[in-house]
């Protein structure tokens, strides 16, 4: 199956991103703990009770998040009607929010490349996660997280994420490659896939910071100059190697149960789809650590329905929707008592999606965040996202 949860990479146009990011100030910070600048909702107090549902609920949202099994019961329980705009891409999320979003949509579920975009836009604000009871069952790594807590303030709650993995052919490689060296070996010319996504200049960066640490690279997303210069430089090298760069997860499997490819970057996804058809793949996470991407359920600045937002938050955090949406998403879930109740839906499930994984595996992942020109060491020298995906326009050409 095609899983419309894996359309996000698509829809990336450089003026679309340009005009997204017109709103945003040019000093906003770059990470949780940054002071350089403060976002402009910050001093907005988050309400302390959720009174009664207004009724309606109106989301921007990847595709099938707002599946009917997840809304009928919260509906039924609410009273609170969802309406849904499923967005393409996470600029068009950001332009969305932007253009009066605001004022129309309560919530959005932004990934970690467009969070602090909506943040110091300004099309977001503070909430108050004592509201949300399961927040408390979340992983640490995803109570506070940099791609939406600023500053101590909370900007939204975690969802489901998924780290992106090193996937290879079995039949070529009889041990699992302990690098991500093997995308950039040209003894796989005309074999390797990797997305079509500016965001992934990070994982080259991510490579960099290991085998040239002279190039001191502290934060894939917060790249100097020469640091950016670098991993583009290493990207334009990896185009003649590349089969093709792929835009939906179904790209990619077909690649790799047709042959095509003996290595790529990937989501267990596609590990799990291909194993389950019989492809003789695998995937690992090697030496030099991961990217990956998460969601967050981002709070409006002006949301018209703000108690049925909470009761939103509120249904989605739960262990039940939680594995139950990862499993149909093939995501991990945010909260930890989830594992149990994948494994009852599905035999396994936990595992497959690393649910039950220790501390050690998550810590390795890097997860997205808007790269922005104001550094987290208060500085303001790093490339911005907009430079990003210029740069990847000539990369992928």
């Amino acid at each position: 199956m095609n899983n419309p949860r894996f359309r996000r990479w698509t829809g990336f146009s450089v003026m679309a991103l340009i005009l997204s990011l017109g709103a945003v100030p040019a000093t906003f910070a770059g990470s949780a703990g940054a002071s350089s600048s403060t976002p402009p909702t910050q001093g907005m107090a988050p309400q302390q009770s959720v009174g009664k549902g207004e009724g309606t609920l109106n989301l921007i949202a990847w595709e099938g998040y707002a599946q009917p099994q997840w809304v009928a019961p919260f509906t039924k329980s609410t009273g609170c009607k969802v309406n849904v705009k499923y967005a393409g891409s996470s600029s068009e999320m950001v332009s969305l929010m932007a253009n009066g979003g605001g004022h129309q949509y309560d919530l959005v579920s932004a990934s970690g490349d467009a969070d602090l975009r909506l943040i110091y836009g300004g099309n977001v604000k503070p909430i108050n996660v004592n509201l949300v009871p399961s927040w408390k069952q979340f992983r640490p790594f995803l109570q506070a997280p940099s791609f939406n807590t600023i500053n101590g303030r909370h900007y939204g709650i975690s969802y489901e994420f998924g780290p992106n993995v090193l996937l290879y052919s079995t039949k070529t490689f009889a041990t699992a490659p302990t690098s991500w060296s093997v995308l950039y070996n040209k003894a796989y010319k005309g074999k390797i896939t990797v997305p079509n996504n500016p965001i992934q200049i990070a994982d080259a960066a991510l490579y960099l910071s290991k085998v040239k640490p002279q190039l001191k690279i502290t934060d894939p997303y917060e790249l100097t100059q020469t640091q950016f210069k670098a991993a583009v430089s290493l990207l334009k090298t990896q185009h003649p190697l590349i089969k093709k760069y792929w835009d939906l997860a179904s790209q990619e499997i077909s690649l790799f149960q047709n042959g095509s490819v003996v290595a790529g970057a990937a989501w267990p996804y596609q590990t799990n789809t291909l194993q389950a058809a019989g492809a003789k793949v695998a995937d690992t996470i090697p030496s030099e650590g991961a990217t990956g991407w998460a969601d967050t359920w981002l709070l409006a600045t002006n949301a018209p329905h703000p108690n049925c937002a909470y009761k939103w938050m509120q249904y989605v955090s739960t262990p039940k929707v939680q594995a139950e949406e990862a499993l149909y998403f093939g995501e991990t879930p945010a909260n930890t008592q989830a594992c149990a109740i994948m494994n009852t839906l599905q035999k396994g499930g936990c595992a497959a999606y690393h649910a039950n994984a220790p501390a050690s595996y998550f810590s390795t992942i890097k997860f997205w965040k808007t790269p922005l020109a104001a550094c987290g060491n208060g500085k303001s020298n790093c490339v911005d996202f907009t430079q990003w995906q210029q740069a990847w326009t000539q990369i992928a050409g």
